[in-house]
């Protein structure tokens, strides 16, 4: 049984039933499905990595408190589609106390939750169970004392495995970093190889080739590769442009080794030299997000960690001319989400938005410190759209942003991702330190 099963059971008490489901297959299209990707709460809890289960946890049931429901060895299905765990994997294999076929599970449904006080369940995520419960739950209450009474209280587990995944454990900081290297090898691998007259499609299958040779399971979400003005585009997935020489190239992408995200942006020149213009603000962006990465540290809030990147860049923007007047009054009217809208970063783990609230309080919002065991991503940045007439003519089309993976320390803290250079000398090197190899390698050829 896992660490974080025990723990959860711990949390939710003794009268208490949890039922956390599985994630099913989704069709893409008529009969294709997208490659699965196991529920992050259900994978936390169980490892289990099957569609179509479903864990009931039961602190108080002495021979039993974990039991999974799972789909049944099928030798002709398995022919087609890959091969179960079935009832014998679920005990031998991930450490149920019993298993059952999923079949069973609706017959079973009373029994296991009868006399709990408090059921534990997610509703608005699987609406076929959902209806089982609610069904479930309506019989019951006119059957008085005819049985034991179902759970008066429901109570979403959301919240306890949220705050339990926002803490890592070492088991879970290791395989993060293995995700960070593996994304930061492959950032590298897209600088030293992209030159004008590529596309944007291509830099993406240079990133995610590698992602998948490591082994990693493919990327953490949509790779971003935004090349000119498709940099001002905060979540630009066309990924279809050609590279232009003297433009810039913003790449945002991640990797999900055995379950856990990494995530990591760079912005670079696609022919090896910033401009006077990107290099301005490119300075900006970095040296806001040194300063917040020292910010995210044990102590410090997500709240003045966001107000901190605020500050900086609105102080750059008024030096790149991009905004006028005093800080103070720009940042109460905002002025600056015009070139940055987004915050300064998130919570890091199964997810690339990773699960755990940012506010203790949600009436007094409360902001949360941060303490070791957490992972953050650091990802300030400047968009200036290309058709913005009230900012120079020199910035317009540019978009810069730079994001680093963070594990909060005692000490202070470890950037996972630092790998991959973000000084911009360090990476004009790196571009033409590569180029220069080539062009070795081509004139030997050439010569023979």
């Amino acid at each position: 049984m896992k660490k974080q099963l025990k723990d959860f059971m711990k949390a939710i008490g003794k009268d208490s039933v949890a039922i956390i489901p599985a994630a099913h297959e989704k069709t893409r299209s008529y009969d294709t499905e997208y490659r699965f990707r196991q529920d992050s709460d259900f994978y936390y809890l169980t490892g289990f990595p099957e569609p179509d289960a479903i864990a009931v946890i039961s602190p108080g049931d002495k021979k039993a408190p974990y039991i999974l429901f799972v789909r049944p060895r099928d030798p002709e299905m398995e022919i087609w589609n890959g091969r179960r765990e079935g009832v014998e994997g679920a005990v031998k294999n991930y450490g149920a106390n019993k298993a059952y076929s999923i079949e069973k599970f609706e017959k079973m449904l009373p029994k296991l939750l009868d006399g709990k006080e408090k059921l534990y369940y997610r509703f608005g995520v699987d609406d076929k169970l959902d209806k089982l419960i609610l069904q479930y739950l309506s019989i019951q209450r006119f059957r008085r004392l005819k049985t034991p009474y179902p759970p008066h209280t429901i109570v979403d587990p959301t919240l306890i495995i949220g705050e339990m995944r926002l803490h890592k454990t070492p088991e879970e900081i290791e395989l993060m970093k293995k995700a960070a290297d593996i994304a930061a090898e492959a950032h590298i691998i897209a600088m030293k190889s992209v030159k004008p007259g590529m596309t944007e499609a291509q830099v993406e299958a240079i990133i995610e080739h590698h992602f998948r040779m490591c082994g990693a399971s493919g990327p953490a979400y949509n790779s971003i590769v935004g090349s000119g003005a498709n940099a001002t585009i905060l979540h630009y997935v066309e990924n279809n442009a050609v590279l232009k020489d003297g433009d810039l190239i913003l790449i945002d992408a991640g990797c999900e080794y055995k379950g856990y995200a990494s995530d990591i942006t760079r912005t670079f020149p696609i022919n090896g030299r910033f401009t006077k213009a990107q290099r301005e603000i490119y300075d900006v962006v970095l040296e806001t997000q040194l300063e917040c990465i020292k910010a995210t540290r044990k102590g410090v809030t997500v709240k003045e960690r966001q107000d901190l990147s605020i500050e900086l860049l609105t102080e750059g923007m008024k030096k790149l001319g991009l905004l006028k007047g005093s800080t103070k009054k720009l940042i109460k009217e905002k002025a600056y989400m015009r070139y940055y809208m987004h915050g300064v970063g998130h919570y890091l783990g199964l997810d690339v938005h990773d699960a755990g609230r940012y506010f203790l309080d949600q009436q007094t919002k409360f902001s949360r410190p941060f303490e070791p065991g957490m992972v953050l991503t650091v990802e300030p940045g400047i968009y200036v759209q290309p058709d913005d007439k009230e900012a120079p003519a020199k910035y317009r089309g540019i978009g810069v942003r730079i994001e680093d993976d963070v594990l909060v320390t005692e000490e202070g803290n470890v950037i996972l991702t630092s790998k991959v250079p973000k000084d911009p000398e360090e990476i004009e090197e790196l571009m033409n330190s590569s180029k220069k190899a080539e062009e070795i390698v081509e004139l030997k050829i050439a010569k023979h």
